[in-house]
Protein backbone atom coordinates (compact mmCIF):
# COMPACT_ATOMS: atom_id res chain seq x y z
CA UNK A 1 0.00 0.00 0.00
CA UNK A 2 1.51 3.98 -0.62
CA UNK A 3 1.73 5.01 2.55
CA UNK A 4 3.33 8.60 1.58
CA UNK A 5 3.37 10.89 -1.26
CA UNK A 6 5.30 14.01 -1.10
CA UNK A 7 5.52 16.84 -3.19
CA UNK A 8 7.93 19.72 -4.33
CA UNK A 9 7.27 22.05 -6.68
CA UNK A 10 4.16 19.91 -8.28
CA UNK A 11 2.06 22.28 -10.64
CA UNK A 12 0.17 24.59 -7.33
CA UNK A 13 1.88 22.82 -5.15
CA UNK A 14 4.74 24.20 -3.28
CA UNK A 15 5.52 21.28 -1.03
CA UNK A 16 2.94 19.11 0.23
CA UNK A 17 3.38 16.05 2.39
CA UNK A 18 0.68 13.63 2.61
CA UNK A 19 0.25 10.45 4.82
CA UNK A 20 -2.29 7.61 3.71
CA UNK A 21 -4.51 5.35 4.68
CA UNK A 22 -4.39 1.61 3.60
CA UNK A 23 -8.10 1.59 3.48
CA UNK A 24 -9.74 5.32 2.16
CA UNK A 25 -8.52 8.61 1.13
CA UNK A 26 -10.52 11.58 0.37
CA UNK A 27 -9.49 14.77 -0.84
CA UNK A 28 -11.37 17.30 -0.92
CA UNK A 29 -11.42 20.86 -2.70
CA UNK A 30 -12.09 23.60 -4.88
CA UNK A 31 -11.61 23.46 -8.58
CA UNK A 32 -8.31 23.85 -9.92
CA UNK A 33 -6.76 23.14 -6.27
CA UNK A 34 -5.05 20.15 -7.75
CA UNK A 35 -7.19 17.30 -6.97
CA UNK A 36 -7.08 15.72 -10.13
CA UNK A 37 -3.04 15.94 -9.95
CA UNK A 38 -2.63 14.39 -6.84
CA UNK A 39 -4.81 11.10 -8.43
CA UNK A 40 -2.91 11.39 -11.66
CA UNK A 41 0.24 11.50 -10.47
CA UNK A 42 0.46 8.84 -8.36
CA UNK A 43 -1.15 6.81 -10.62
CA UNK A 44 1.19 7.41 -13.21
CA UNK A 45 3.62 6.00 -10.71
CA UNK A 46 1.82 2.57 -10.36
CA UNK A 47 0.56 2.29 -13.86
CA UNK A 48 4.27 2.80 -15.08
CA UNK A 49 5.64 0.31 -12.39
CA UNK A 50 2.30 -2.38 -13.14
CA UNK A 51 2.43 -1.82 -17.02
CA UNK A 52 5.99 -2.94 -16.75
CA UNK A 53 5.50 -6.19 -14.48
CA UNK A 54 3.00 -7.59 -17.34
CA UNK A 55 5.46 -7.37 -20.27
CA UNK A 56 7.24 -10.75 -21.35
CA UNK A 57 10.50 -10.07 -21.41
CA UNK A 58 10.29 -7.76 -18.35
CA UNK A 59 13.15 -8.04 -15.97
CA UNK A 60 14.38 -6.35 -12.86
CA UNK A 61 13.58 -2.48 -12.73
CA UNK A 62 16.72 -0.50 -13.92
CA UNK A 63 17.05 3.43 -13.84
CA UNK A 64 17.68 3.29 -17.49
CA UNK A 65 14.26 1.11 -18.11
CA UNK A 66 12.01 3.16 -15.62
CA UNK A 67 13.13 6.72 -16.17
CA UNK A 68 11.47 7.21 -19.98
CA UNK A 69 8.35 4.72 -19.33
CA UNK A 70 7.55 6.82 -16.29
CA UNK A 71 8.33 10.19 -18.44
CA UNK A 72 5.49 9.12 -21.15
CA UNK A 73 3.38 7.90 -18.47
CA UNK A 74 3.37 11.43 -17.16
CA UNK A 75 3.22 13.43 -20.55
CA UNK A 76 0.20 10.66 -21.65
CA UNK A 77 -1.78 11.03 -18.74
CA UNK A 78 -1.52 15.08 -17.81
CA UNK A 79 -1.26 15.96 -21.55
CA UNK A 80 1.10 18.84 -21.04
CA UNK A 81 3.03 20.53 -23.85
CA UNK A 82 5.98 19.59 -22.12
CA UNK A 83 7.16 17.71 -19.22
CA UNK A 84 8.43 20.77 -17.51
CA UNK A 85 4.92 22.63 -17.38
CA UNK A 86 4.02 20.34 -14.37
CA UNK A 87 6.21 22.06 -12.04
CA UNK A 88 5.72 25.00 -10.63
CA UNK A 89 6.26 27.89 -12.20
CA UNK A 90 8.36 30.61 -10.94
CA UNK A 91 11.28 33.04 -11.84
CA UNK A 92 14.18 31.05 -12.98
CA UNK A 93 14.34 27.30 -13.19
CA UNK A 94 13.01 25.13 -10.30
CA UNK A 95 12.58 21.23 -10.06
CA UNK A 96 10.08 19.13 -9.37
CA UNK A 97 10.08 15.97 -6.82
CA UNK A 98 8.05 13.39 -6.34
CA UNK A 99 8.46 10.77 -3.67
CA UNK A 100 6.01 7.74 -3.34
CA UNK A 101 7.09 5.56 -0.25
CA UNK A 102 5.40 2.38 0.12
CA UNK A 103 4.67 -0.19 3.17
CA UNK A 104 7.02 -2.83 0.88
CA UNK A 105 10.07 -0.42 1.02
CA UNK A 106 11.09 -2.71 -2.47
CA UNK A 107 8.47 -0.54 -3.99
CA UNK A 108 9.43 3.03 -3.34
CA UNK A 109 9.85 5.79 -6.49
CA UNK A 110 11.70 8.76 -6.27
CA UNK A 111 11.82 10.99 -9.48
CA UNK A 112 11.87 14.75 -10.76
CA UNK A 113 12.29 17.56 -13.24
CA UNK A 114 12.61 20.62 -13.82
CA UNK A 115 10.51 23.62 -15.81
CA UNK A 116 12.72 23.23 -19.20
CA UNK A 117 12.12 19.46 -19.16
CA UNK A 118 10.58 18.41 -22.34
CA UNK A 119 10.17 14.41 -22.24
CA UNK A 120 12.90 13.88 -19.27
CA UNK A 121 12.88 12.76 -16.18
CA UNK A 122 15.23 12.13 -13.36
CA UNK A 123 14.69 8.80 -11.09
CA UNK A 124 16.65 9.26 -8.03
CA UNK A 125 15.04 6.01 -6.47
CA UNK A 126 14.14 2.96 -8.66
CA UNK A 127 11.69 0.20 -7.35
CA UNK A 128 13.53 -2.99 -6.53
CA UNK A 129 10.59 -4.72 -7.82
CA UNK A 130 7.76 -3.90 -9.88
CA UNK A 131 3.78 -3.24 -9.26
CA UNK A 132 2.00 -6.45 -8.75
CA UNK A 133 -1.36 -5.02 -8.66
CA UNK A 134 -3.33 -3.02 -11.37
CA UNK A 135 -4.13 0.49 -10.40
CA UNK A 136 -7.27 1.03 -11.59
CA UNK A 137 -8.30 4.81 -13.07
CA UNK A 138 -12.29 6.11 -12.91
CA UNK A 139 -12.31 9.79 -14.75
CA UNK A 140 -15.43 11.53 -14.36
CA UNK A 141 -16.83 10.42 -17.85
CA UNK A 142 -17.98 7.00 -18.02
CA UNK A 143 -15.81 5.43 -20.91
CA UNK A 144 -18.48 2.35 -21.15
CA UNK A 145 -20.24 4.37 -24.40
CA UNK A 146 -17.56 4.65 -25.88
CA UNK A 147 -15.41 1.38 -25.54
CA UNK A 148 -16.21 -0.08 -28.56
CA UNK A 149 -12.75 0.13 -31.24
CA UNK A 150 -11.57 2.76 -28.62
CA UNK A 151 -8.26 1.08 -27.87
CA UNK A 152 -7.23 0.27 -31.39
CA UNK A 153 -8.32 4.01 -32.10
CA UNK A 154 -6.37 5.61 -29.49
CA UNK A 155 -3.68 3.49 -30.56
CA UNK A 156 -3.45 4.06 -34.00
CA UNK A 157 -4.01 7.66 -34.45
CA UNK A 158 -2.88 10.59 -31.96
CA UNK A 159 -5.78 11.81 -29.57
CA UNK A 160 -6.05 14.42 -27.18
CA UNK A 161 -7.69 12.42 -24.39
CA UNK A 162 -5.80 11.11 -21.37
CA UNK A 163 -4.36 7.92 -21.22
CA UNK A 164 -6.01 7.02 -18.48
CA UNK A 165 -9.10 6.17 -20.64
CA UNK A 166 -7.38 3.92 -22.57
CA UNK A 167 -5.87 2.51 -19.51
CA UNK A 168 -9.35 2.29 -18.16
CA UNK A 169 -10.86 0.47 -21.03
CA UNK A 170 -8.12 -2.09 -20.79
CA UNK A 171 -9.26 -3.07 -17.76
CA UNK A 172 -13.07 -2.54 -18.54
CA UNK A 173 -12.24 -5.51 -21.36
CA UNK A 174 -10.62 -7.66 -19.29
CA UNK A 175 -12.06 -11.41 -18.81
CA UNK A 176 -14.41 -12.06 -15.63
CA UNK A 177 -13.10 -13.46 -12.28
CA UNK A 178 -13.70 -17.25 -12.05
CA UNK A 179 -12.57 -19.50 -9.27
CA UNK A 180 -12.02 -18.94 -5.35
CA UNK A 181 -12.82 -14.91 -5.58
CA UNK A 182 -15.87 -15.63 -7.39
CA UNK A 183 -18.18 -15.41 -4.64
CA UNK A 184 -16.49 -12.40 -2.95
CA UNK A 185 -17.18 -10.77 -6.66
CA UNK A 186 -20.88 -11.07 -6.70
CA UNK A 187 -20.70 -9.90 -2.84
CA UNK A 188 -19.63 -6.78 -3.99
CA UNK A 189 -21.83 -6.84 -7.24
CA UNK A 190 -25.00 -7.62 -5.27
CA UNK A 191 -25.99 -3.81 -4.40
CA UNK A 192 -24.65 -2.26 -7.61
CA UNK A 193 -26.63 -4.44 -9.83
CA UNK A 194 -29.29 -3.28 -7.54
CA UNK A 195 -28.88 -0.17 -8.22
CA UNK A 196 -28.02 -0.36 -11.41
CA UNK A 197 -31.24 -2.40 -12.52
CA UNK A 198 -29.63 -5.12 -14.28
CA UNK A 199 -25.80 -7.01 -15.03
CA UNK A 200 -23.54 -5.90 -17.10
CA UNK A 201 -22.53 -7.92 -20.66
CA UNK A 202 -19.62 -7.56 -23.09
CA UNK A 203 -20.98 -9.33 -26.43
CA UNK A 204 -18.26 -10.46 -28.65
CA UNK A 205 -18.41 -7.45 -30.89
CA UNK A 206 -17.49 -5.54 -28.05
CA UNK A 207 -20.30 -3.51 -26.65
CA UNK A 208 -21.72 -3.00 -23.67
CA UNK A 209 -25.29 -3.79 -22.23
CA UNK A 210 -26.98 -3.30 -19.60
CA UNK A 211 -29.37 -6.49 -18.94
CA UNK A 212 -32.33 -7.18 -16.98
CA UNK A 213 -35.78 -8.21 -16.74
CA UNK A 214 -37.29 -5.85 -19.77
CA UNK A 215 -34.48 -7.44 -22.08
CA UNK A 216 -30.77 -5.92 -23.32
CA UNK A 217 -29.97 -2.07 -23.42
CA UNK A 218 -26.87 -0.37 -25.31
CA UNK A 219 -25.34 1.65 -23.27
CA UNK A 220 -25.70 4.66 -24.76
CA UNK A 221 -29.47 4.12 -24.08
CA UNK A 222 -28.52 3.75 -20.33
CA UNK A 223 -28.52 6.75 -18.28
CA UNK A 224 -25.11 8.63 -17.48
CA UNK A 225 -25.40 7.17 -13.52
CA UNK A 226 -26.01 4.17 -14.52
CA UNK A 227 -22.99 4.09 -16.03
CA UNK A 228 -20.71 4.91 -13.83
CA UNK A 229 -22.16 2.27 -11.29
CA UNK A 230 -21.65 -0.12 -14.52
CA UNK A 231 -18.03 0.65 -14.94
CA UNK A 232 -17.33 0.05 -11.59
CA UNK A 233 -19.52 -3.19 -11.48
CA UNK A 234 -17.13 -4.32 -14.68
CA UNK A 235 -13.87 -3.28 -12.72
CA UNK A 236 -15.07 -5.47 -9.60
CA UNK A 237 -16.71 -8.48 -12.16
CA UNK A 238 -13.22 -8.63 -14.05
CA UNK A 239 -10.95 -8.84 -10.42
CA UNK A 240 -9.41 -5.84 -11.15
CA UNK A 241 -10.16 -4.46 -7.56
CA UNK A 242 -9.69 -7.35 -5.24
CA UNK A 243 -6.85 -8.03 -2.87
CA UNK A 244 -3.70 -5.51 -2.51
CA UNK A 245 -5.24 -3.17 -6.03
CA UNK A 246 -5.51 0.23 -6.29
CA UNK A 247 -8.96 2.50 -6.97
CA UNK A 248 -8.44 6.32 -7.86
CA UNK A 249 -11.74 8.13 -8.74
CA UNK A 250 -12.00 11.90 -9.65
CA UNK A 251 -15.11 12.96 -8.63
CA UNK A 252 -17.54 10.16 -8.25
CA UNK A 253 -20.41 11.92 -7.49
CA UNK A 254 -20.34 13.49 -11.08
CA UNK A 255 -24.02 13.01 -13.09
CA UNK A 256 -25.31 10.87 -10.13
CA UNK A 257 -28.26 11.61 -8.29
CA UNK A 258 -28.27 11.40 -4.68
CA UNK A 259 -29.63 7.60 -4.20
CA UNK A 260 -26.83 6.55 -6.69
CA UNK A 261 -24.39 8.65 -4.86
CA UNK A 262 -25.41 6.73 -1.86
CA UNK A 263 -25.13 3.23 -3.37
CA UNK A 264 -21.77 4.63 -4.90
CA UNK A 265 -20.71 5.52 -0.82
CA UNK A 266 -21.58 1.80 0.28
CA UNK A 267 -19.54 0.25 -2.55
CA UNK A 268 -16.68 2.72 -2.19
CA UNK A 269 -16.26 1.35 1.87
CA UNK A 270 -17.30 -2.09 0.76
CA UNK A 271 -14.35 -2.10 -1.74
CA UNK A 272 -12.05 -0.35 1.12
CA UNK A 273 -12.63 -3.45 3.77
CA UNK A 274 -11.22 -5.91 0.97
CA UNK A 275 -7.77 -4.67 0.74
CA UNK A 276 -8.21 -2.10 -1.63
CA UNK A 277 -6.52 1.24 -1.24
CA UNK A 278 -9.37 4.25 -2.46
CA UNK A 279 -8.68 7.59 -3.42
CA UNK A 280 -11.07 9.85 -4.28
CA UNK A 281 -11.14 13.95 -5.84
CA UNK A 282 -14.40 15.28 -4.92
CA UNK A 283 -16.08 18.48 -3.45
CA UNK A 284 -19.74 16.86 -3.04
CA UNK A 285 -20.72 17.58 0.71
CA UNK A 286 -23.60 14.95 -0.13
CA UNK A 287 -20.48 12.47 -0.67
CA UNK A 288 -18.89 13.16 2.04
CA UNK A 289 -21.52 13.05 4.67
CA UNK A 290 -22.29 9.76 3.72
CA UNK A 291 -19.41 8.46 3.91
CA UNK A 292 -18.89 9.97 6.99
CA UNK A 293 -22.43 8.21 8.42
CA UNK A 294 -21.59 4.59 6.40
CA UNK A 295 -17.82 4.86 8.70
CA UNK A 296 -19.83 5.33 12.02
CA UNK A 297 -21.09 2.30 11.39
CA UNK A 298 -20.11 -0.82 13.12
CA UNK A 299 -19.51 -2.86 10.71
CA UNK A 300 -17.34 -0.54 9.02
CA UNK A 301 -15.46 0.36 12.60
CA UNK A 302 -12.04 -1.60 11.05
CA UNK A 303 -11.91 1.23 7.77
CA UNK A 304 -9.46 3.79 8.53
CA UNK A 305 -10.09 6.94 6.11
CA UNK A 306 -8.04 9.56 5.51
CA UNK A 307 -9.32 13.09 5.07
CA UNK A 308 -7.56 15.87 2.59
CA UNK A 309 -8.37 19.37 2.38
CA UNK A 310 -6.98 21.98 -0.17
CA UNK A 311 -7.26 25.07 -0.04
CA UNK A 312 -5.57 28.93 -1.91
CA UNK A 313 -3.04 30.84 -0.19
CA UNK A 314 -2.31 33.32 -2.39
CA UNK A 315 -1.02 31.77 -5.89
CA UNK A 316 -0.16 28.20 -4.03
CA UNK A 317 -2.26 25.63 -2.15
CA UNK A 318 -1.68 23.78 0.86
CA UNK A 319 -2.69 21.06 2.49
CA UNK A 320 -4.75 20.31 5.79
CA UNK A 321 -5.09 16.28 6.81
CA UNK A 322 -6.61 13.98 9.18
CA UNK A 323 -7.86 11.00 10.43
CA UNK A 324 -12.20 12.67 10.20
CA UNK A 325 -13.60 15.09 8.38
CA UNK A 326 -13.61 18.12 11.08
CA UNK A 327 -10.21 18.26 11.45
CA UNK A 328 -9.15 19.20 8.00
CA UNK A 329 -10.47 22.82 8.49
CA UNK A 330 -12.94 24.64 6.39
CA UNK A 331 -13.55 23.85 3.15
CA UNK A 332 -15.06 26.74 0.65
CA UNK A 333 -16.88 24.47 -1.67
CA UNK A 334 -18.81 22.61 1.00
CA UNK A 335 -19.23 26.23 2.96
CA UNK A 336 -21.14 27.12 -0.05
CA UNK A 337 -23.27 24.19 0.12
CA UNK A 338 -24.09 25.19 4.04
CA UNK A 339 -24.46 28.70 3.34
CA UNK A 340 -27.48 27.54 0.61
CA UNK A 341 -29.36 25.73 2.94
CA UNK A 342 -29.32 28.03 5.45
CA UNK A 343 -30.19 30.12 3.17
CA UNK A 344 -33.21 27.53 1.87
CA UNK A 345 -34.70 27.30 5.24
CA UNK A 346 -34.74 30.80 6.07
CA UNK A 347 -36.47 32.05 2.70
CA UNK A 348 -38.95 29.14 3.97
CA UNK A 349 -39.53 30.56 7.12
CA UNK A 350 -39.47 34.14 5.88
CA UNK A 351 -42.11 32.71 3.53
Amino acid sequence: MLSRLQLKNFTVFPSADLHFSKHLNVIVGENSSGKTHILKVIYSALATSWEESRKPTTSTPTKSLVQPRLAEKLINVFRPESLGRLARRKQGHERCDIKLVFTDERLNFEFSFSTNSKIEVQVEQVPEVWLESAPAYIPTRELLSIYPNFIAIYDGHYLEFEETWRDTCLLLGAPLQRGPKEKRVQELLEPIEKAMGGSIELDKNGRFYLKNKQGRFEMPLVAEGQRKLAMLARLIATGTLMDKGFLFWDEPEANLNPLLIKKVAQSIVSLSKTGIQVFLATHSLFLLRELEILLTAKDNADVAPRFFSLYFSGDRVLVKQGDAIDEIGDITALDEELAQSDRFIQSGEQA
